[in-house]
């Protein structure tokens, strides 16, 4: 049974989030919940983080969200053979019932973060109910669209966020009296977080969630370019079906904020040498030889007072700050908001990248890495220069998004993210 066929004439006016069979791992069948998980396809840090998830266990989620092969098509054809494999040996087993998914993420440090995990109706742009905040790679889109074709899944689900009341409603109440149940699973990776995943069945409670999310506004934390496939998948299959909905986790950030940092960039053919010497009279450059710490706390004051970001890559840090007045007015776009044409993202690329080092932002050139020390070491390493951010506060995020602006692509890191393999979708269910 398909529960996600709704017609577009009948689509209510928000959010549209609906049960479905989740496709789960059979604990029986693998080594242990935590060594099939991964994090999101875009945050594995290749090819070291690949291989050592591939390692962790013959079942791991990369290799349905990111498998090997020669070509693009072979890489997406194994994958398709894979997952068909997996659930016919019962590796990957679905739920007897559609249902909602309560899911939770606990740290040591006491932080817990809890949301709901369904199927969301893929709206139009201008019916402004998910909010992007990112532009998009067209290639990575066209990618990950090939990905869930050959499949005919969606393997992980988007984060995104919405702003409830901040007291008890009718969604954070199921989602509490479900914490109180035993979990469907149970299990901690080896960042340290706990997970736990609750299914909820009831019709009453499906239709009062239903019902209160219908007048809420999303914006995508983390998934901008799998939204953008689903949309583009979307458009290319007949309505109704099963391409009308994408699998996403929704968060009440009013009652469990996110963690907001920084996404940083690796420059691979650029020595560190030759980026601080381009800089000369267009930026102040300071050497610090501090432990990497030390330099993001340096670069944490430096950012409350204008533009700055550290290089790195040669064993030392550089703090780059001060950009000339003069340099950034004629370098940056003036048809943006005043927040955008000042975030330091927009900066980097439009000033650094663009005028200054005069980068073209492709694969060849840039990488985009979520983990700060693996930035510096991978920069030393291959003897590049990894650019480190600090990170955008969220509410710069959601009224720059609200206005209809995107910030420049991979500004922001929303977290923290589900994990991938917990819960998966298959379109024939």
């Amino acid at each position: 049974m398909n529960t996600a066929g709704h017609s577009k004439a009948m689509a209510p006016r928000g959010l549209e989030l609906n049960p479905f069979r989740g496709l789960r791992y059979d604990p029986d069948r693998v080594g242990s919940l935590a060594a099939v998980t991964s994090p999101p396809y875009d945050v594995v840090v290749r090819p070291d983080g690949l291989h050592h998830l591939q390692s962790a266990d013959p079942h791991n989620i990369v290799r349905l969200i990111l498998p090997e092969a020669a070509t693009p098509e072979a890489r997406n054809a194994q994958a398709a053979e894979t997952l068909r494999r997996w659930r016919s040996e019962g590796v990957l087993t679905a739920d007897p019932e559609p249902g909602l998914y309560v899911y939770e993420q606990r740290d040591g440090d006491g932080m817990v973060q809890r949301g709901i995990i369904g199927l969301l109706r893929v709206s139009d742009p201008d019916e402004h109910l998910v909010l992007p905040h990112e532009d998009v790679m067209a290639h990575i889109v066209a990618d990950r669209a090939d990905l869930m074709r050959a499949t005919s899944a969606n393997l992980e689900p988007l984060l995104l966020t919405y702003r409830g009341e901040g007291s008890a409603t009718a969604t954070s109440e199921l989602i509490e009296r479900a914490a109180e149940r035993r979990p469907l699973l149970a299990t901690t990776t080896e960042d340290g977080f706990h997970h736990r995943l609750w299914s909820v069945t009831d019709p009453a409670g499906l239709a009062a969630v239903r019902e209160e999310l219908a007048g809420q506004q999303a914006l995508i934390a983390d998934g901008h370019h799998r939204w953008a496939t689903y949309r583009r998948l979307r458009a290319e299959h007949p309505s109704p079906g099963p391409w009308d909905h994408g699998l996403v986790l929704l968060v009440d950030t009013a009652r469990y904020p996110l963690r907001v940092r920084a996404i940083h960039r690796l420059l691979h053919r650029l020595p560190v040498a030759d980026a601080v010497a381009a800089l000369d009279g267009h930026f102040r450059v300071r050497r610090l030889d501090v432990p990497l710490s030390g330099a993001m706390d340096a670069l944490a004051g430096a950012a409350s007072a204008g533009n700055a970001f550290l290089l790195a890559g040669d064993g030392a840090f550089h703090l780059v700050d001060r950009p000339d007045p003069e340099l950034t007015a004629r370098t940056v776009p003036v048809d943006r908001p005043v927040a955008w044409r000042t975030l330091d993202a927009t900066v980097l690329h439009a000033t650094l990248l663009d005028h200054v080092w005069r980068i073209p932002d492709s694969p060849a050139h840039i990488a985009y890495i979520h983990d700060t020390a693996a930035t510096v070491e991978k920069a030393e390493r291959d003897g590049g220069t990894a650019v480190l951010m600090h990170p955008v506060h969220e509410d710069v995020v959601r009224d720059l998004a609200r206005e209809g602006v995107t910030m420049p692509r991979k500004s922001t890191s929303f977290g923290p993210k589900p994990a991938s393999g917990l819960v998966l979708r298959a379109l024939d269910l």
